[in-house]
């Protein structure tokens, strides 16, 4: 019987998706495959959202509602904070200081919260070399981790290590990168490189799980992995 809930809160990265959106899959659908039965897992995670707004539209308080001590709660946003021209930009006071709130209010429930930088894109200059493209955003993340005392999982540190070990070619298979009639959803075929492949999602969360393991988490020893 379940007695722990790992709650999810971010964006389109880290959320379940709609049957018309798939293959795109969030790295949160293969991290609950990879936990054993003691463990339920949540996502709040919707594409689109930013801290500000995923505050605004009231979706923070029914996961507070459902703490429990010793509930972890996964904080990854910055996707679409960071971007100015968004219409959910959260300049970078208000993004640390929601990103406090999440801590502060986890914490009160006895619950405790892990901060997450985002993934990277997958962009790669005519050198070929990996852009950072999450710098300010993940920065900010870093010190609200380390201001306050919170674990983090530097996913945007762990990702871009894994582009860049697969080189330009290889990490398009991470990322939804179809052609013309690959996929009914996408008959015109995609070149997306924010979102995930059903392969890429389950590296993702890979590296999600093992930042769970170095951070030595006691989620850690409810991780099933093959080989482990």
């Amino acid at each position: 019987m379940p007695t722990l809930t790992v709650h999810l809160i971010g964006d389109s990265t880290m959320a379940e998706k709609d049957p018309d959106e798939r293959p795109e899959t969030g790295w949160g659908t293969p991290f609950a495959e990879y936990v054993d039965g003691s463990v339920t897992v949540e996502n709040y995670a919707r594409n689109g959202r930013s801290t500000r707004t995923f505050l605004e539209e009231g979706r923070w308080g029914p996961v507070v509602d459902a703490l429990t001590k010793g509930d972890y709660v996964f904080v990854q946003f910055g996707h679409n904070d960071e971007v100015p021209s968004k219409e959910q930009y959260t300049p970078p006071d208000a993004f640390v200081d929601n990103l406090g709130k999440f801590v502060d209010e986890t914490r009160e429930r006895g619950a405790n919260p892990v901060l997450l930088t985002s993934i990277a894109r997958r962009h790669f200059d005519d050198e070929g070399r990996l852009e950072d493209t999450h710098r300010e955003y993940a920065d900010l993340t870093r010190d609200v981790a380390q201001d306050r005392d919170v674990p983090l999982i530097d996913a945007d540190e762990r990702s871009r290590a894994l582009l860049r070990e697969l080189g330009p070619e290889e990490s398009k298979s991470l990322y939804n990168h179809l052609a013309a009639g690959e996929h009914p959803n996408y008959p015109e075929g995609v070149s997306d490189d924010t979102h995930f492949s059903e392969q890429g999602a389950r590296r993702m969360a890979e590296l999600v799980l093992d930042g769970v393991k170095e951070l030595d988490l006691e989620l850690a020893a409810h991780v099933v992995r093959d080989g482990e």
